[in-house]
Parts: structure tokens; C-alpha cells; sequence
């Protein structure tokens, strides 16, 4: 069974990651570049504050602890236990994969933090913020799916990969808004 699955995510890895061309290269190369977001994630946390003033400062706060959450669990715990290689680590598909110029990465790549990341941002703000903010959550979970492909797209994770931590970014994301909704029907 395990094997059957495998073979299934190695398959629709490759058939994802052989869809390429000069153009879709250069984008996922900085769809994947964490950097590349700032300005984003500078004008999402000006307009909560903007919007929510105090409490904006505390939705903060708890978007930096779920991805820090995010981050640590998928980067630190998971792929530490799992130790399962990158496909840019697999002998037998190194020659058969298209690589981003960003190159292989870490030897280990189950789960993604770029996903779980991603996810869990995506996710607590559809959570916590108020209707007001639609288009906004729209974007953000757009974002996500397009940050998580293009891990595929870039030679480093499997799907599996990306699917396992988006779900547990979502995890995560719910479970921090939980605890925010907690901390202000307590405190505010």
C-alpha cells in the first residue's frame, strides 16, 4: 500500500514538474522566494492594525506564533522524524527532474514549510478576520496554493509534501484561533 502510494506521488510529481517553460521558471522560481512576499505581509499587518488598532496588534502577535509554529513543526520535528528525501535528493529521479535555479535544498522534504507556512497564514486570518477583509482571505489561500505548487513546480517536494502541510498549517491555524478568540472573550 505504502509503495503504491509512493509510486502515485512520484508519478504526479513528475508529470507536474516536467510542465515547464523560461516564463513559468522565472515566476515559480519567486513565487518560492520567501523575500519576495515583504511588501505583502508589510500591507496586511498595516491594515489590521489600521483596521482593528489595538487588537490588530494581538492578531499579529498570533499570526507570528502560528507560523512560527508552522515552521518549527514541519522544518524541526517532521521532516527530523520522517526523513524522507527531498525528490532533488532521490538518486533515481535527479536526472529525470527540472530544477529551479534556487537548487535542490535541504536533504529532507516531508513536510513543506513553504506550505504549512503558507496555509497556516492563510487559514488563522480566514479565521480570525471579519467579513469585511473577503477579498483579502480569497487572495491569501490563492497565494498559498500558488506558494505550494511551486514547490512542485521547483524540484523540491513531492505533492504529498505540500498537501500533509497544508493541512497541518490549516491545523495549526485553527487551533491559534482558538486560543486568540479564547484570549479576547477573557481578557477584551
Amino acid at each position: 500500500m505504502i509503495d503504491s502510494l509512493n509510486s502515485i506521488d512520484t508519478q504526479l510529481f513528475l508529470f507536474l514538474n516536467h510542465m515547464h517553460n523560461s516564463f513559468f521558471d522565472f515566476v515559480m522560481f519567486w513565487l518560492s522566494d520567501k523575500w519576495v512576499w515583504t511588501p505583502m505581509y508589510i500591507f496586511i499587518a498595516v491594515l489590521i492594525v489600521w483596521h482593528y488598532k489595538k487588537k490588530g496588534l494581538l492578531i499579529i502577535l498570533f499570526i507570528g506564533l502560528t507560523i512560527t509554529l508552522c515552521d518549527q513543526i514541519s522544518s524541526h520535528l517532521i521532516k527530523n522524524l520522517v526523513e524522507r528525501l527531498r525528490p532533488s535528493h532521490e538518486p533515481l529521479l535527479i536526472p529525470l527532474i527540472h530544477l529551479s535555479k534556487a537548487g535542490a535544498g535541504g536533504l529532507y522534504g516531508f513536510v513543506s514549510s513553504h506550505a504549512a507556512n503558507a496555509f497556516g497564514l492563510a487559514c488563522f486570518l480566514g479565521l480570525v478576520l471579519n467579513r469585511k477583509f473577503r477579498i483579502l482571505k480569497y487572495w491569501l489561500f490563492f497565494w498559498a496554493i500558488l506558494v505550494s505548487y511551486s514547490r512542485i513546480y521547483n524540484g523540491v517536494h513531492y505533492p504529498s509534501d505540500v498537501v500533509v502541510a497544508s493541512i497541518i498549517g490549516c491545523i495549526i491555524a485553527w487551533s491559534m484561533s482558538r486560543i486568540y478568540a479564547s484570549y479576547l472573550a477573557k481578557y477584551l
